[in-house]
Formats: structure tokens, sequence, C-alpha cells
């Protein structure tokens, strides 16, 4: 357990002062019985058990005092709750390599199938939005909990040259951050500023400069939306994809990362040309352990549609700190009321 004010927790120091004031008054009492023969004879009626009962209540009042001033302190817990995204972004890869079989039909066809089962499953408060990304990257529908439209958005998807893994990555992350700046080096392309809509955007504008009072948090620790990178993972233009990744990480987003095709890949041919298509798992296991994701590999469509499955999974529940403050303030009010209470019954006051 840790606390988010630990130097209140210096108030326990009044626990025992109270119970050395308690003793002292019980003290005082004895001598005041002693001293008048008619309570000491009271006190004798009352028997052992009355006895112990009247300490009951004092002893329920510390303990609930003690946990108030534990609850002053904020105290915190490692605890498994259900954490509901509030919104998840689809980025999938429309390159020319996405048409390679290695995945029955297609990569990009197992891609999209598997993707309308991860929205179907998904709870009607998720807002989903899609990002689709080839030589540059674009939103084709905005977050929205219509899911008719996400899945019309999914059946426009067509195949284009060039694979820009890492404007996918800044495009998803321009939608859950409109205001937003990249800083990228000038010959990689990058979101424009947030006035202008990133929807079909050119991503080959001059970078601008990171807003100084800009302040990174921890990986991981935005819990309000998740990016699912689909890709055979081979960048062949755009910004370097793992420095994408650092944006994402740097703003706390998670980027799950999902490798569709084969290791050895398959030979594809257009116009003309062919080009073996393989799947680079490393660059996406990189991108997802720098945003701390996971990164997981699709061989088969049915793999695709299992993984979509676990990653809905991953998304609802996790492990996280959480301030348990009004447990402690519920529990210490239960035990005030209780031994109010008892005083009341017993002995007809309170305390």
């Amino acid at each position: 357990m840790t606390f988010f004010w630990p130097q209140m927790l210096w108030l326990l120091l009044l626990v025992p002062a109270l119970v050395a004031a308690y003793l002292f008054l019980l003290r005082r009492k004895k001598k005041l019985a002693i001293r008048y023969a008619s309570l000491s004879i009271v006190k004798e009626a009352m028997g052992p058990a009355q006895g112990m009962r009247r300490h009951v209540p004092p002893l329920l009042f510390l303990l609930a005092l003690t946990l108030m001033i534990v609850a002053i302190a904020r105290p915190a817990a490692i605890v498994t709750l259900p954490s509901q995204y509030e919104t998840i972004i689809l980025a999938i890869d429309v390159s020319g390599s996405m048409r390679a079989t290695d995945v029955a039909p297609s990569r990009l066809g197992a891609a999209q199938e598997a993707v309308r089962s991860f929205v179907a499953d998904q709870p009607s408060n998720t807002r989903i939005g899609v990002v689709s990304f080839a030589g540059t990257a674009s939103v084709v529908q905005p977050p929205t909990f219509n899911r008719e439209d996400i899945l019309a958005a999914i059946d426009r998807f067509q195949l284009q040259r060039g694979t820009a893994v890492g404007s996918g990555i800044l495009v998803s992350l321009k939608m859950l951050f409109p205001e937003i700046e990249f800083d990228l080096n000038a010959s990689n392309p990058r979101p424009e500023s947030a006035r202008e809509s990133t929807r079909g955007a050119s991503l080959d504008k001059e970078p601008k400069p990171q807003a100084p009072d800009f302040k990174p948090v921890a990986p991981g620790s935005y819990t309000s939306a998740a990016i699912i990178l689909l890709t055979d993972g081979q960048t062949t233009t755009g910004p370097d994809p793992i420095e994408s990744a650092k944006m994402a990480a740097e703003r706390g987003v998670r980027v799950y990362t999902v490798g569709v095709g084969t290791v050895n890949g398959e030979v594809i041919g257009m116009e003309g040309w062919s080009m073996r298509v393989r799947l680079d798992e490393d660059a996406l296991k990189s991108i997802a352990s720098e945003t701390k994701a996971e990164y997981f590999y699709a061989g088969t469509a049915t793999d695709l549609t299992q993984i979509y499955k676990t990653l809905n999974s991953k998304l609802v529940f996790e492990k996280k700190a959480t301030e348990i403050t009004a447990l402690f303030s519920a529990a210490a009010a239960v035990l005030a009321a209780l031994s109010g209470l008892l005083s009341l019954l017993w002995f007809n006051r309170i305390l």
C-alpha cells in the first residue's frame, strides 16, 4: 500500500496519546470509587462482564479515528479493476503488401474480418475510430459509437503504394489529442497543427516546435484510449515508427501491435514488378514494448480473430494503482456509528 499524502500519517501519534488519556481517566475514576463507597458497591454489582463491556465503545471509536487518519493520508493499492477505455483507434495497413495471400483470403481480407469481429465485441459505450495508412495516413472514420459507420469505413479500404507505419501511429494520436503538435525531423512526415483536420490530411508539412509546457507522462498511464495497429510491419516511407511510438509513450498511450502475414512472406507482383513481402516482427515488438503494450502474431485468419478477442479482454481489465480512501472512510464511519449505538444501548449515553 502507498499513500499520496504520507506526511499526514504523523497524526497517528495522536492514537497512543488518546490511549494514555483514556487510561488516566480510568485510574482517576478508580480513585473516586475508592473514595466514595457507594460507587464501589455499584461497580461490584455490575460484575466483570459489565466492566469489560464499558471499554468496547471507546475501543471502536479509537479504531474509527485511526482509520480516519489513514484515510486523510489518501491510501492507494494495486488492484485489478474493470477499466473501460473510452476510445479505441484501429490503425490498419492498406499498403500493397497487404494483398499477399499467405493469410487467406488475403492479409487485408483477413484483417477486415477480424476487425469486424472485434468491433462487434466492444461495449456500446466505447468509441471506435479507424485510420488507414499506406504511403500516407488518413482518418477514414472519426471516433464514433455508431457500429454501422465503423464497419462501412472498414469495407471502403483500397490498397495503395508505400507503407508508413509511423504516420499511422501519429494520425491515430492526432485523433486522441487534436491540439497536439509533433516535433520530428524535417525530412519526416508528421501531423499538422491542431487547427487543421486529420481527415485525409497530408503528413508532409514542416515540423512545428513542441509546446514548451509539455510534460511526458509514464508510458501506458493514459487509460482513456488505446491504439491497435494492424500491419505486416515493413515500413518503406514516412517517419520512423519507433520515434512515433515514443511520442505515444510520452502521452501514456499504449499501441498494441498485431502482425499479419508470415515470416517467410510471399512474392507479389503488380504492373511489371515483383517483390517478396515478409512480416517484420521486430519492428512491431519494439513499438509495443516502447508503449508498454503487447505484440501479437497472426499467421492465419483464425489467429487474427482470436487475437482481437484477447485484445478485448486486455483492454477491459488491468492492474493499476487506485486510491482507496473511500474504503477507509466508510469503515471509519461504520465503526464510529457502532460505537455510539452500543454506548446508547448499554449505558444510555454516547461514550
